[in-house]
């Protein structure tokens, strides 16, 4: 899901390959330490939220017969989305009732999801999605979250639905639930399958 860009210096150009957000070198001790981000007497810490870092993200959605007429081989498609809104003050909890909107929208059932992809803003508002929403962590972000991948604003949703996707092929998987907040009390969620 990572490509090399190259970007220009100058005269010279480097190739930029590698994420420079992974930081293999941290320790429960280092974490431990870590400072509140938000109140003195905080749970959210540097360790604990997402890194807000670059990427860029696209597709090309288009309708079947599109896609059959131009020779295009889709990865998957899309089965329902769905938006919803709750207060602010508990904006974390968003992707829950997007996501039964978006299951309800297909007619389908949490337990029907191969994988679940959950931005995970802070650790805490996963935790909340996971419990009220009944995740099971063997399907769920199963290749890291934002946490450990970053979340890149402005193509974090694409980035999500790209993962499930490629984990579904991969392991020849049918359906994925890729889902996260949005600031100011909105959730967003989308139902995919993978194509064969």
């Amino acid at each position: 899901e990572l490509v090399p860009v190259e970007v220009k210096q100058g005269k010279k150009s480097i190739v930029v390959s590698e994420d420079d957000h992974r930081r293999p070198d941290t320790t429960m001790e280092i974490l431990e330490k870590l400072p509140p981000s938000f109140k003195k007497d905080g749970i959210v810490t540097a360790g604990n939220a997402s890194g807000i870092v670059d990427g860029g993200a696209a597709v090309v959605v288009t309708r079947e017969k599109t896609a059959k007429e131009r020779g295009l081989k889709p990865v998957g498609r899309i089965v329902s989305w769905a938006v919803a809104g709750v207060d602010p003050s508990i904006m974390g909890i968003g992707p829950v009732p997007s996501s039964q909107k978006a299951l309800k929208l297909a007619d389908l059932k949490l337990e029907q999801m191969d994988r679940i992809e959950v931005n995970e803003a802070f650790a805490a508002q996963y935790l909340a999605v996971e419990k009220v929403l009944g995740l099971k962590r063997d399907k769920t972000n199963v290749n890291g979250g934002a946490i450990a991948l970053g979340h890149p604003l402005g193509a974090s949703g694409t980035r999500l639905v790209i993962t499930i996707l490629n984990e579904l092929r991969r392991n020849e998987l049918r359906y994925g639930l890729a889902t996260a907040c949005i600031g100011g009390g909105q959730g967003i969620a989308m139902i995919v399958e993978a194509m064969k």
